[in-house]
């Protein structure tokens, strides 16, 4: 089992080269830092749609997302429910404010309205996330590769973050978003595939799938009491107005205070297309989304019926059930184009962070410290910096097959969490308020970095001080966000300081801005 044949290696090399013709036909027009982190805002608005899209369909929607509803239930679609309303607020009023406000970063905006030590804060907070996650999306794009292929876990690593290294080093942003476009498509095809194979193949056709699972309960959508005190249990999945909440925070952080989104805002030729593009980008990712639930569910009625049966190691690990469905019950030829699309999935979200991380070390650091350096050293930085961040994150996912390492990087995701804790907070108090001061900001941060300290290490982590966190740990994804907002506004209204400007920093202006760094 897991052995590719011949044509499903010829389908994923074939894949592999036109990925890699994409990025070299790029590579010669990226001549400036304009057109290496921006494409000189020339990217059409269809393109731009299918980049953001990209970016958020990572290889664990492919594997963790089945996994989930084969293991429990649809309780993931509660926190879709209000993204829509946030993507209507991010398209209409976000995406113009940063095309007049930033030029490639979007901590520059923190700096322009709290100074220099907002800027480091956000921008440090992105970068160690995204380097973390990037191993971690390496790691679970190799154990589903090798449960399809036989190959060794290490060897898939290695290739993937390489190749896709390579290719957004020398091909730059345009090089990411077109390679997006192609991986699109292959990602969108593999879904379609595996989704006729479970439903068409037993017995009974889609009526006796879609019959099986909803008797297993796997169309549930959780908890659905209304009770305050459902904040208190600590195990299990969240009830649906927790998750619905969170869904809505989360998204809002991602497409407000990542700089992966935001610079998805600035490629695009016109206002009006970054404004179209972030509609059918991201409203796009949510069908697709519940079409790998529904996979999921599809998948548990398809072992449930019929005379397929999953070995016990399987069932255990709810997240190899789909690759090893590929691998077992799809066709030579098919299992080469699925393998196809979990490489796309993982290449378009590395590729688009690895860019996104180096847009931020090159603006927010080496260009912001050394505003005298030519356009062309800045570029350099910018590839090397993409190299650096690649064969680190290789390595760490290669570190991530052992035992020991996988835990310290659960500690190491839970300490850079404490001190990235609360952007979104701290972008609203910039975005929605007038009157919030740079004292005020910064009192906000050191409180929601204290805050978010206590309560990790508390809660989830154990530690009894006496005085714990006892609420369920998806809440300090709104606690946080709720501390620093609060605490920095109290604190410039109660310290207000007339010397504050945000004529063209908040979203209730509507003409450019001009201010200068505090260099």
């Amino acid at each position: 089992m897991g052995y590719l044949k011949p044509i499903d290696v010829a389908i994923v090399i074939a894949y592999l080269v036109g990925i890699a013709a994409i990025g070299l036909s790029i590579a010669r027009r990226q001549k400036t830092t304009a057109q290496y982190f921006i494409a000189n805002g020339r990217i059409p608005t269809w393109a731009v749609a299918f980049t953001l899209m990209a970016t958020m369909i990572s290889s664990v929607t492919f594997v963790a997302h089945p996994g989930a509803v084969f293991a429990k239930n649809m309780w993931g679609v509660s926190s879709l429910i209000l993204v829509p309303f946030v993507l209507v607020f991010v398209a209409m009023v976000i995406v113009p404010f940063y095309r007049r406000v930033v030029g490639m970063s979007a901590y520059e905006y923190l700096e322009k309205r709290f100074g220099i030590g907002a800027r480091i804060y956000g921008s440090f907070g992105f970068v160690a996330l995204r380097m973390l996650d990037l191993g971690f999306t390496l790691y679970t794009t190799a154990i589903a590769a090798s449960v399809m292929t036989g190959w060794n876990i290490g060897v898939v690593i290695l290739g993937v973050g390489v190749f896709t290294l390579i290719y957004t080093m020398i091909g730059g942003i345009e090089g990411v978003i077109w390679t997006d476009v192609a991986q699109g498509f292959v990602l969108i095809g593999g879904a379609l595939i595996m989704l006729g194979v479970i439903l068409f193949r037993p017995e009974g056709g889609p009526a006796a799938v879609i019959a099986t699972a909803y008797r297993g309960g796997k169309f549930g959508l959780g908890d659905a009491s209304l009770h305050w005190s459902s904040v208190y249990n600590t195990s299990g999945v969240p009830p649906i107005w927790i998750l619905v909440l969170l869904g809505a925070i989360g998204s809002a952080r991602s497409y407000i205070s990542e700089q992966n989104m935001v610079q998805r805002y600035l490629v695009a030729r016109t206002d009006r297309g970054a404004k179209i593009g972030v509609f059918a980008g991201a409203f796009a990712c949510v069908p697709i989304w519940i079409t790998f639930m529904f996979i999921g569910a599809g998948l548990w009625a398809f072992y449930h019926m019929g005379r397929n049966s999953l070995p016990a190691d399987v069932v255990a690990r709810p997240d190899s059930v789909l690759p090893y469905f590929v691998a077992t019950q799809l066709p030579a030829g098919l299992v080469g184009l699925i393998l196809a699309a979990i490489l796309a999935a993982a290449q378009s979200s590395i590729s688009a962070d690895l860019n996104s991380v180096s847009t931020v070390v090159t603006t927010d650091y080496f260009a912001r410290f050394r505003p005298k350096s030519s356009d062309k050293s800045r570029l350099l930085v910018g590839r090397l910096v993409v190299l650096v961040g690649g064969l680190v994150s290789t390595g760490a996912a290669l570190l991530l097959t052992n035992g020991r390492a996988l835990a310290a990087n659960e500690i190491a995701v839970t300490v850079t969490g404490i001190f990235a804790a609360g952007m979104l907070g701290l972008f609203s108090l910039g975005f929605l308020t007038r009157r919030c001061t740079k004292l005020g900001a910064y009192c906000g941060i050191a409180s929601c970095v204290i805050f978010t300290a206590w309560a990790t290490f508390t809660g989830p982590l154990k530690v009894d001080i006496g005085f714990n966190y006892t609420m369920h740990p998806a809440m300090l994804a709104l606690w946080t966000q709720l501390v620093l907002f609060g605490v920095g506004y109290a604190v410039s209204v109660l310290i207000p300081d007339s010397k504050t400007k945000t004529n063209g920093l908040t979203i209730y202006d509507r003409h450019s801005v001009q201010v200068e760094d505090d260099s």
